[in-house]
Order: C-alpha cells, then sequence, then structure tokens
C-alpha cells in the first residue's frame, strides 16, 4: 500500500479511552492526529465480561466533558463502549481500527510507522511525535506450569453459560476473579478457588465481597488460599500447598487464570525508552509524559509499569491534555497534572 504523505503531529498507537484522550486533546488544539489498534475502538473494554458495571462514576469516566450519560449510577461495559464510540464521531478522530503497528523508526526529525492491516495490508506512515497507549490487557500472566497453555484455560472470562455442569477452577480473589467464580457458580457451575495469599485481594468491590466471603464460608465455593496450580491436564488440574507442600489433584474442565496483565513494552524497547527493571515502569516526565528519547510519549496503563492498579481511565485521560500541550510547547496545567496523578479505583 503506499505510504501516506501527511505527516502527522502526532501517531497513537492504542484505541483506549487514554489513547483517545490524547486525539481529542489534540484536536481540541489543532494538532493532526491518527490512532492505530489492532482492534475495534475500546478493544480491552470489549473483552471485559458482558455484565461488567464500572466501580467509577460516568463524570470519572467523560473525556473533554462531553457527557456520559448512563441508565443507573455506575455506567455499564455496554454504555461505555457506546460512549467512546460516539466521542470518535462527535470529534471526528482519525481511527485506523484493525491495524496493528509492528514497527516504528526514527527518520530524522520524524518517525516511520510500520503497520499491518487487518493480518494482511502493509502501511507506512510519519509523524513527528509518537504516543504509546497499548494498555497491558493484550498481555495476560500466563501460568508456567505443564498444561497452561491448554485451550481449557482461560485468561479473558466474558459469559459464565458455556461454564454449566462442569468443574471449574478460578486462580485469583481480585475483582475479576471474584465476579468470575460467582457468576460461573450461579450458573451452575462447579467453582473452586485457588489463590497464592491468605484471602480475597483488599481491592474487590464493595458490593460484591458480602456475597463472595458468604459462599466461601458456607461452602458453596470452596476457597484454597495459600495454594497454586502446578499441573494442568485435560480433565484435572494439581494443587499444592504453600504451607505443607502436599499436592492434591482436583476434576478439572476449565480453568479461568484471573491472574492479570502486564504490559507490553516492546514497542517501547525498539524506540529506545528505558523501562525499569524492578517497576517496569517506562523513564518519563510525569507533568509531560515524555519518555527519555525526544518525540515518544506514553498514556494510560502503561506508565504504571508492573502496577497496574495505579492508573485507569479517570486519571489516565488526563494524560492527553498533558501530551498536547508538551508538544506545542506550553507549560502543563497544575490542576491536569494533579488529576492525571490522582489515585484511581478499579473498574
Amino acid at each position: 500500500m503506499m505510504a501516506e504523505q501527511q505527516v502527522f503531529d502526532i501517531a497513537v498507537v492504542g484505541a483506549g479511552p487514554c489513547g483517545l484522550a490524547v486525539g481529542v486533546a489534540a484536536k481540541e488544539r489543532g494538532l493532526s492526529c491518527v490512532i492505530f489498534d489492532q482492534g475495534p475502538v475500546t478493544w480491552s473494554m470489549y473483552r471485559y465480561p458482558t455484565y461488567t458495571t464500572f466501580f467509577s462514576g460516568p463524570e470519572k469516566l467523560e473525556i473533554a466533558n462531553i457527557p456520559f450519560t448512563t441508565s443507573g449510577d455506575k455506567p455499564t461495559r455496554r454504555e461505555g463502549l457506546r460512549y467512546y464510540r460516539k466521542l470518535v464521531q462527535y470529534f471526528g478522530l482519525n481511527v485506523h481500527q484493525y491495524e496493528g503497528v509492528t514497527g516504528i523508526e526514527r527518520a530524522g526529525g520524524e518517525f516511520v510507522v510500520r503497520t499491518r492491516i487487518r493480518e494482511v495490508d502493509d502501511a507506512q506512515y510519519r509523524a513527528r511525535n509518537i504516543v504509546i497507549a497499548t494498555g497491558y490487557f493484550d498481555t495476560p500472566r500466563r501460568l508456567d506450569v505443564p498444561g497452561g497453555e491448554l485451550p481449557k484455560v482461560v485468561h479473558y472470562f466474558t459469559e459464565p453459560f458455556i461454564y454449566f455442569d462442569q468443574d471449574v477452577i478460578v486462580i485469583g480473589a481480585g475483582n475479576s476473579a471474584a465476579d468470575a467464580a460467582l457468576t460461573t457458580w450461579r450458573e451452575g457451575a462447579r467453582v473452586t478457588m485457588v489463590h497464592l495469599f491468605e484471602g480475597l485481594d483488599r481491592g474487590v468491590k464493595p458490593w460484591v465481597r458480602p456475597d463472595i466471603e458468604n459462599r466461601i464460608t458456607e461452602g458453596s465455593i470452596p476457597a484454597l488460599w495459600r495454594h497454586r496450580v502446578v499441573a494442568i491436564r485435560p480433565r484435572e488440574v494439581d494443587v499444592e500447598s504453600l504451607d505443607t507442600g502436599r499436592v492434591r489433584t482436583i476434576p478439572n474442565d476449565w480453568v479461568l487464570a484471573m491472574t492479570g496483565y502486564v504490559p507490553d513494552p516492546g514497542l517501547l524497547r525498539e524506540l529506545g525508552v528505558s523501562i525499569d527493571a524492578q517497576t517496569g515502569i517506562p523513564a518519563h516526565d510525569r507533568n509531560t509524559m515524555l519518555t527519555d528519547v525526544p518525540g515518544v510519549y506514553i498514556a494510560g496503563v502503561v506508565a504504571a509499569g508492573y502496577d497496574a492498579n495505579k492508573i485507569f481511565i479517570e486519571n489516565g485521560k488526563f494524560h492527553g491534555p498533558l501530551i498536547a500541550d508538551a508538544i506545542l510547547g506550553r507549560e502543563p496545567d497544575p490542576e491536569t497534572v494533579k488529576k492525571a496523578r490522582s489515585l484511581a479505583v478499579a473498574t
């Protein structure tokens, strides 16, 4: 495919809410911007469980003060998907869906962005600045155990109905694990939770915690605290106690590995950005989101490294204005900096 001749002020990798916020901020400031995603707009949100309700109220998920209207106090996944698509339409953002970025190279004072369109066609674009807003949902923490790559091991839980009358192990004890355990159990699955630590994670939603605690206490959903899965086979799994070393074999049809996700630093490393080995945080100025490579910025949860619980939509959306202002040579707005650094909560 013939390369586009336009040189964009900004090329954004990732069309999640924080990537879109960069596009909106660029649009408002007269900067040209193109956004790429290997999937559809807000691809990660699409892969949330079908009946997800966000923790945050709609006003915290709004971008550029465009109202986010909902039928209840908290937005649902479906309402979120609709809102961010309407945002793209309203601002006329230049989003290239199903066009993954395969590489970025510096060429003089510009960058050449190489892409693959629907896994078939190759294209190239030029941009003066790059924003990496790839999030972390594309790279789940895999189980490094025998059988960890079997098809029965699921890292993206969406709906419970296929697990009816099945033996299910849920690995983890956070929000995703609690939701998966409760919804599959209610639809007729035989569920056991397995977790490395001594109880539920502190961040479990307050309206979910009593429900899952009661189910565990009454024995409807057995929980093996301080245990780990050490082997997976088509019809069973081996689970080891961290305290005694005892290994037991449990009948099993499905493993829901709600073990979290990690950012993919591939493009950032390719561009020469320094990444802290311990935290996974790319070197960057929190006032501008500029990395230690001129012209390369980060936005959204990728800025949190391995601790994804620091950045969500509600604070990551402010990275866009900081980046756009920095590109224009403006001083960062102190209030925007404060909001971008505010402590966020999980959806």
